[in-house]
């Protein structure tokens, strides 16, 4: 179905636009404002671009990145801040990629 690593949602400090891939439009708006919340405050704490995507096994990874003339971009402070959302919102990111594993993959998940 995809190729590469599809692009859930993501934030960018240097246009201050947010964006989401409608190809999640079935999500709860209550995920959706969460995800915009989440992309939004980290770009406005540590600067630079944020991409969530999902990779082609599922994964939901954080893919930061920054001008190279972006002296304020705070490197260390965005992966701390990775931890930090991975920790504080594991529950979210697990069922996101639930959802895509199901959705998107076909996968069959067994019930425990």
């Amino acid at each position: 179905m995809y190729q590469d690593n599809v692009v859930l949602c993501g934030a960018n400090s240097y246009e201050e636009k947010y964006y989401f891939n409608e190809d999640f439009a079935a999500l709860p708006d209550a995920i959706k404002k969460e995800l915009r919340i989440m992309c939004v405050l980290f770009v406005s704490e540590v600067g630079g671009i944020l991409l969530l995507e999902f990779e082609e096994d599922g994964t939901l990874i954080f893919q930061v990145s920054s001008r190279d003339d972006d002296f304020f971009f705070d490197e260390i402070g965005s992966g701390l801040k990775i931890r930090e959302l991975q920790k504080e919102k594991e529950e979210l990111l697990k069922s996101l990629e639930l959802f895509y594993k199901v959705f998107f993959l076909n996968e069959e998940i067994e019930h425990a």
